[in-house]
């Protein structure tokens, strides 16, 4: 496994202004970071009935706070790979838009992913927890099947090409562990006209755990919504 090259902030997007978006980015990702840990300390330790109807209490409370706010939304052009800057150089670390599930910092559904370009690669790193768990001990598949799927989309990004998923398909070589750093190292394997044909491995250290193909769809960008 190749070391990890010097890390830097990189930006694949260039986001539109909006007078009803401008929330402190910074902050959205402290409060995604604090919902995304009450998800696993409330599956991963017991609690008293007292304390179990505080927390329900005290979330759906600030749920219906959070609800009294304008809707939020997300225009066509912030999609990852729609306007690029720029191809990240070797060993910058490579971010999308904040809410994205699983890579965004500010998402309740991430998983702390963290992104370089490495040699040609993409490499999301991260460590999967209690909320992550499927079988006792290992993460759920379908984890692992999203973070391979995300990862794919920062593939995207340094080939400079707007495209969705057509296919996914996941082999599961051994059970994906917990509480420990996972990489999952993704590239363009070939390319036929708008088909892209990806192709990605996971690991634990120096041991694979899973590997994934994918088709992947070019599409122009003018057509997304705004």
């Amino acid at each position: 496994m190749p070391p990890v090259g010097s890390l830097c902030h990189h930006r694949p997007f260039v986001s539109d202004v909006r007078d009803d978006v401008q929330d402190d980015e910074e902050l959205r990702a402290r409060a995604g970071s604090a919902v995304r840990h009450l998800g696993h300390a409330l599956v991963g330790h017991h609690a008293s009935p007292e304390l179990l109807t505080h927390v329900a209490a005290s979330v759906e409370q600030l749920a219906a706070t959070l609800d009294e706010g304008g809707v939020r939304s997300r225009p066509g052009s912030d999609m990852q790979n729609v306007v690029f800057v720029e191809v990240p150089a070797d060993g910058e670390v490579m971010t999308s838009f904040p809410d994205r599930p699983i890579s965004g910092a500010a998402s309740p559904w991430g998983v702390d992913l963290v992104v370089t370009h490495e040699g040609g690669d993409a490499v999301g790193r991260c460590t999967l927890k209690a909320a992550h768990e499927g079988a006792p001990g290992r993460s759920h598949g379908g984890v692992v099947a999203a973070i391979f799927d995300d990862v794919f989309g920062f593939v995207l990004t340094l080939q400079q090409t707007v495209a969705f998923t057509g296919d996914l398909y996941v082999r599961y070589e051994a059970p994906t562990p917990l509480h420990t750093e996972l990489a999952f190292r993704a590239r363009l394997g070939s390319r036929d006209g708008r088909k892209l044909y990806l192709e990605a491995d996971a690991w634990s250290g120096d041991h694979r755990f899973a590997s994934a193909k994918a088709t992947f769809i070019q599409v122009e960008h003018r057509g997304l919504p705004t």
